[in-house]
C-alpha cells in the first residue's frame, strides 16, 4: 500500500475541506481531485492508500483513494482525477514542508489517525482557528 501527499491550496481547516468537497461533490460527482500528472504506481496507491491533506503547513486529514482515472479538465486538457471516499479522516498532526504537486507516502511514514475526541472534555466549544493551531502543535 502507497498514500499520496498534496497540498490543500486556500484550506483554512479541515472543516473548510469538507465545505469545499460537499460543494464537489453535489456539483460533479464523483468526489474526485484533479491532477496533471498521472501516477506510475497507480496499483499500489489504490490497494487501500490514501490522500494525506497538508492543510496551513500540517498533515492534518486522509481520505481513502478509491481509483485513479484518466480525466480532461473543464478546458478539455488530459489530466488524472483521484477518486476520493468522502469521508475525511483527522491526523495526528504533523508539520510538512511546501511541495509542488503530490507526491507518494510510504505506509511507513504517514501520521496515525487522530484518536477519537470524545474523551476530551471541552473540545468541540473551542473555536475552530485554536483547535487548528492546537493540531498543528502536535498536541491534539
Amino acid at each position: 500500500m502507497l498514500h499520496v501527499t498534496k497540498l490543500a491550496v486556500g484550506v483554512r481547516d479541515t472543516d473548510h475541506l469538507r465545505e469545499l468537497q460537499a460543494v464537489r461533490m453535489r456539483d460533479h460527482p464523483p468526489l474526485r481531485h484533479r491532477t496533471r500528472n498521472f501516477p506510475r504506481r497507480r496499483v499500489e496507491v489504490i490497494d487501500g492508500g490514501s490522500m494525506y491533506w497538508v492543510i496551513a503547513g500540517t498533515m492534518m486529514a486522509r481520505q481513502r483513494i478509491l481509483d485513479i482515472v484518466e480525466d480532461q479538465r473543464d478546458d478539455l486538457t488530459a489530466c488524472a482525477s483521484f477518486i476520493l471516499d468522502p469521508e475525511i479522516t483527522l491526523l495526528a498532526g504533523r508539520p510538512t514542508r511546501a511541495f509542488q504537486g503530490w507526491r507518494y507516502l510510504d505506509a511507513d511514514d504517514a501520521p496515525p489517525d487522530l484518536p477519537a475526541m470524545g474523551a476530551i472534555v471541552g473540545l468541540d466549544s473551542l473555536p475552530a482557528a485554536l483547535r487548528h493551531e492546537l493540531r498543528a502543535l502536535c498536541l491534539l
